[in-house]
């Protein structure tokens, strides 16, 4: 017996494929779905299923680095969650939030003429990029799969940028597409990670699914992966992998903080630091440090959830 995702997916390709569907609907992941292809998320879920990263650890994650989330997530067997090669609204402004996919795909009479008949059946009008939007949540980054399309595959000008301001509270864009009127971008503090500029306004595209898995670049996005940004690109993060690469940063970042005081002293050769102290007295004294940030910083949190 197929799995339910099974069957969602043979679905979808029944859909793509006939031009006889007459009750075609958007291609959506039911509760159950969701859950199966997250079924390693440790923590509690939206209504749709998508997993919901706690506020605090999406706070924690603004600390982090590229680099940090690197040197967890291949190792856990994830290789296929980093994007790059993107233009950025805001260089200096890191992106961390919980993804909303979407996918959109070239217009096909057939299918659009389905999904619009079925989209007015139910009231909705028609299935555009708006109808997703509207669908966004405080803390939710919209990533969107536009193909890499250049003109006329703008996913957003700066009134619906705004929008997405004020509905995620901030939190941001991926789009493997356009975006248009960078001058009106610009002043909004925002995160935005886009392949091209255009003047052109979207057209000749269809959205064909929301918070499914979707494709940018050479990464697999899955809804309420955790989305990090900083100037090097993207990394999508499973939810079982957050708590792990926040840990282990810590470790990270008190290392570096105790390798850059001890390079501060003067003493020292970088080979007799860095990346870790070759005198026994040096070790023990890292350990000593580390255990004692590591509990320092456990206090603070603790404090602070008070």
């Amino acid at each position: 017996m197929m799995s339910p995702l099974r069957l969602a997916v043979a679905g979808a390709a029944t859909l793509a494929l006939s031009s006889t569907v007459l009750h075609a609907q958007l291609f959506k992941l039911t509760r159950e779905q969701v859950t199966e292809i997250t079924a390693d998320n440790p923590f509690e879920r939206f209504p749709d299923g998508r997993p919901k990263i706690p506020d605090a650890l999406i706070e924690r994650a603004k600390g982090l680095s590229a680099e940090e989330v690197w040197a967890v997530l291949p190792g856990k067997n994830y290789r296929n969650q980093w994007a790059d090669g993107f233009e950025l609204l805001h260089p200096g402004q890191k992106m961390v939030g919980r993804a909303f996919t979407a996918q959109f795909m070239p217009t096909r009479p057939d299918i659009m003429g389905a999904l619009t008949a079925r989209a007015e059946k139910d009231g909705i009008g028609s299935y555009t990029h708006q109808y997703a939007l509207d669908l966004l949540q405080p803390g939710d980054v919209f990533v969107a799969d536009l193909f890499g399309k250049h003109a006329e595959g703008t996913i957003v000008g700066d009134n619906l940028f705004y929008y997405i301001y004020k509905a995620t509270k901030g939190a941001g864009l991926v789009v493997d597409g356009s975006v248009r009127d960078l001058e009106g971008l610009a002043p909004v503090p925002m995160p935005a990670y886009f392949r091209h500029s255009h003047p052109t306004p979207i057209r000749d595209v269809m959205l064909t699914g929301i918070n499914i898995p979707v494709r940018i670049g050479e990464a697999t996005v899955s809804p309420g992966d955790l989305v990090f940004g900083d100037r090097e690109g993207v990394y999508f993060i499973p939810p079982s992998q957050v708590e792990t690469i926040l840990d282990r940063a810590d470790e990270t970042h008190i290392h570096d903080e105790w390798t850059k005081k001890k390079f501060d002293e003067g003493k020292y050769k970088s080979r007799e630091i860095y990346g870790s102290p070759s005198d026994p007295a040096l070790k023990k004294e890292y350990a000593d440090y580390l255990a004692k940030r590591l509990a320092e910083i456990k206090a603070e949190r603790a404090k602070a959830q008070k």
